[in-house]
């Protein structure tokens, strides 16, 4: 399994923070797969008590995650202070729904690196993560998660997979060699990763999503618009010399169809149990587990 470049925190942060104001504006793409993430909790049966948004944003997933489990505390985090500040902002807006969670408030803003939290072991019931693991180093965070998430809790994401923004990246190539867009993790090497942190019975599915852009200045205004664009720490500064952007979007414009640019998100959907049962490995690498969690396997077998 190969681990892709990693921007730097400070860039992140930065770079979303910078982006906060009017990041709603840009992020269709995000809040669709937003709501399709919280669609999937029809899927299973869990009443949580304690939620946590990990990568929150603007708060979407959090406002969302309050309507569907209204007597449930959520923890909106995020490493950018803009971001919580514009959640802020939005779950203060005059609006009724809003009004009813401010008379039962048990919503907290916690800005925090979603790989090192500052929270007590198995905390939460549901972890919810929307779109943000493809900025992170996703081993860890998914440690993280596996740690706060109580016995039988939830763990439920969606990333980016390779595929996205492929046309992008094939533009860019036939330009130079640098890196120009960034990498993401196979959704195969995520299920791992869920299995090896401890996580029970992972689900994992993909699907294509391509939007499409009279131009490529709509494809950059988007991406910027939302903070997601190249901060990669070897990334080229300004741009890349008027030849080479040139032949960029010469091989980009050869792809147009219908009068139209494509580009091609891979959303990845996963989603993972916390055993009820704690396991262990015995000095001969055997995985013991206890007579309980056992007894749950049983009835959970076919």
């Amino acid at each position: 399994m190969s681990r892709p470049a990693l921007p730097l925190k400070r860039d992140v942060r930065r770079s979303f923070g910078a982006r906060a104001a009017d990041y709603d504006a840009h992020a269709v793409l995000q809040r669709e797969i937003g709501a399709r993430l919280m669609e999937r909790l029809d899927l299973v049966r869990l009443q949580p008590q304690r939620i946590l948004d990990l990568g929150s944003g603007t708060g979407f997933a959090t406002r969302a995650a309050m309507e569907r489990y209204p007597d449930a505390q959520v923890i909106a985090v995020d490493i950018a202070p803009a971001m919580l500040a514009a959640a802020r902002t939005r779950a203060a807006a005059p609006t009724l729904l809003n009004r009813f969670f401010a008379r039962r408030s048990k919503l907290a803003y916690l800005c925090a690196d979603a790989e090192a939290l500052p929270l007590a072991a198995e905390s939460f019931d549901l972890v919810l993560s929307n779109l943000t693991l493809q900025w992170c180093d996703a081993e860890r965070v998914i440690a993280e998660a596996q740690r706060v998430i109580a016995p039988e809790g939830l763990v439920m994401f969606t990333t980016f997979g390779p595929d996205t923004l492929k046309e992008l990246r094939a533009a860019f190539r036939a330009a130079d060699a640098a890196s120009h867009v960034n990498d993401f993790v196979d959704m195969h090497d995520l299920g791992d990763m869920l299995v090896s942190a401890g996580f029970s019975d992972p689900v994992m599915d993909q699907e294509l999503v391509t939007l499409t852009y009279a131009d490529l200045r709509g494809l950059f205004a988007d991406l910027k618009g939302i903070g997601a664009h190249n901060v990669l720490p070897g990334r080229p500064r300004g741009l890349t010399g008027k030849s080479r952007w040139q032949r960029m979007v010469a091989a980009y414009e050869a792809l147009r169809r219908d009068n139209r640019l494509p580009a091609t998100y891979e959303v990845v959907y996963g989603h993972a149990w916390k055993p009820a049962g704690r396991t262990r490995k015995t000095v001969d690498g055997v995985q013991a587990v206890s007579l309980g969690e056992f007894r749950r396997m049983l009835r959970k077998a076919p």
